[in-house]
């Protein structure tokens, strides 16, 4: 009956928060087993979550660099450094969606931040509009793979495992993708004999090579003067900010200080600094100092409209978590996910197969639902599936996570199709068909992360 009114409310054109809220409310009032107000107990009981607290700040970090002209610079740097390459601006596509991915945590954000700059360059210097589009949907869906991640804090916080954990986990598998999507790159310009698309300069990919070094040097600085010599922690990481204001100061660099977002997020987690939801914070706190005190590129009338937009934004993806704990709950004490369950362990104990399965239908899910909405209604469903067969949570969030961003980039309901058609100016039926050659580095990434768990538990057995 729940699973019906459902499907019916959804076939019907409502949004799948009201379709999950009101199936559940449907049923309670159908059964007569339990009071209807327990639909509201557990919509305020299933975002009343301390991890979820880090939604709107990490929403609000990225709307915040999205509109303080850091996308530019992240750009420039990336043209710096790969754009003398054949294809050129085509590297820089994803070479700049893998540094943006570390600040704005969504891949729509990421389609209509960088995407709007990349495809107009691209055309600009003669690429097909299709091809533009295609590989800004490939890159963008690196926007919730590398951290920090809405996604993860979602699953994490459904899950009952470690953000942090998460976050490291996403590292190996966004460079491994971000390196089959540069190989795919090379290989259209080899195949249509492209050229550079800027000039090779010594000067320039020096600067932008030394503002990469300065990336990795600072907190390796950092961890060997507090490891090794004994110095205070929170002395030495405000000393070195100040040296590395000073030297953005002195040396005029393009994105060191905008890359530095997800540095100081992923060592202040580690080291246990602050926790992912503080950290949401502290990023919040970076891109205003960058934003209004150093660069001045983001004014006061700007910043009110940035949190307007973050309020309008986390009201949406709270309400659907709202709504997916009620309909979640109904399914468990249904017994829906138990009989889910019991029929997936008579059909196979392979994890392998599982996972196989698992793949097929959160790749269709995706299609359908918003990447929230499909997390909060599948984690009841096939995590306790995964701690029967052994499968890590944290390897099995990576591919979920993964399998709901390739979801975003088909109709009928891809948001990030959707986002790309309106600022390339093609029909919804062109951009589908331009992303399509994309889907071979997305599908080999996702069966590499699928079947190669170590590559994504390296980092999180290191550090937790």
């Amino acid at each position: 009956m729940l699973k019906i009114v459902f499907l019916f409310l959804m076939a019907g054109g409502l949004p799948v928060a009201i379709a999950m809220a009101g199936s559940s409310l449907i049923y309670l009032l159908w059964a007569q087993t339990t009071p209807p107000f327990v639909v509201i107990h557990r919509m305020v009981s299933g975002i009343d979550s301390f991890p979820l607290l880090a939604v709107p700040f990490f929403i609000l970090a990225g709307n915040l660099m999205n509109n303080a002209g850091i996308t530019n610079r992240i750009y420039n740097f990336a043209l710096a450094l790969v754009g003398w390459l054949k294809g050129g601006l085509g590297h820089v596509n994803v070479l700049g969606s893998v540094i943006f991915a570390g600040m704005s945590g969504t891949a729509i954000a990421d389609a209509a931040g960088l995407g709007t700059i990349e495809i107009k360059a691209m055309k600009d210097h003669g690429y097909s509009t299709e091809f533009a589009v295609g590989v800004t949907a490939a890159s963008a869906t690196l926007g919730p793979i590398i951290p920090p991640s809405l996604p993860f804090v979602i699953y994490g916080m459904m899950a009952n495992v470690s953000v942090g954990a998460l976050f490291l986990a996403g590292i190996l598998p966004g460079a491994l993708m971000a390196i089959l999507m540069m190989l795919t790159v090379a290989y259209y310009a080899h195949k249509n004999g492209w050229g550079a698309d800027v000039k090779f300069d010594w000067g320039r990919l020096m600067k932008a090579l030394m503002e990469t070094a300065v990336v990795i040097a600072w907190p390796l600085a950092i961890w060997l003067l507090v490891e090794k010599a004994g110095l205070p922690a929170q002395a030495t990481v405000f000393a070195a900010l100040a040296v590395l204001f000073g030297a953005d100061k002195i040396f005029k660099f393009q994105a060191v200080l905008p890359i530095m977002t997800p540095v100081l997020l992923i060592g202040g987690m580690t080291t246990g600094l602050f926790t992912p939801t503080e950290g949401a914070i502290a990023a919040c706190v970076w891109a205003m100092v960058l934003g209004l005190a150093w660069y001045k590129t983001l004014t006061w009338k700007m910043f009110v409209k940035v949190c307007l937009d973050t309020v309008e934004t986390t009201a949406t993806v709270l309400f659907i978590v709202a709504a997916a704990s009620i309909f979640g709950w109904m399914l468990t004490a249904t017994g829906v996910t138990a009989a889910i369950s019991s029929w997936v362990l008579a059909f196979t104990k392979e994890p392998w197969v599982f996972l196989l399965l698992a793949n097929l239908l959160m790749l269709f899910v995706g299609c359908f639902l918003e990447p929230t909405a499909a997390i909060t209604i599948l984690v009841p469903i096939l995590v306790p599936i995964c701690q029967a067969l052994g499968i890590d949570l944290i390897h099995f969030g990576l591919v979920m996570v993964l399998n709901l961003m390739i979801g975003l980039l088909h109709p009928p309901m891809g948001m990030v199709l959707f986002v790309l058609a309106r600022v390339a100016k093609l029909s919804v039926e062109r951009t589908t068909i331009a992303i399509l050659p994309w889907l071979v580095p997305l599908l080999g990434s996702l069966v590499i992360i699928t079947y190669f768990p170590a590559l994504v538990l390296w980092l999180p057995k290191m550090f937790f």
